[in-house]
């Protein structure tokens, strides 16, 4: 189960780091490992923030 969320993560941090540099690279699996991060920073920041604009949204509307 794990290992499924690391390849839906790694997945697309492997698109994105080859945009940047070429996949034969010494450095892809750094480069690849630092946008997944980015994508995970991003996920859960998104996660988080969604829960606080659901909190200010009113419920009993006219």
């Amino acid at each position: 189960m794990f290992g499924w969320l690391i390849r839906l993560i790694m997945i697309p941090a492997g698109i994105i780091a080859g945009w940047l540099v070429a996949k034969d690279a010494p450095n892809f699996g750094i480069v690849q490992l630092s946008v997944a991060l980015l994508l995970l920073v991003f996920i859960v920041a998104v996660i988080a923030f969604s829960s606080r604009f659901d909190e200010k949204r009113p419920n009993n509307r006219p």
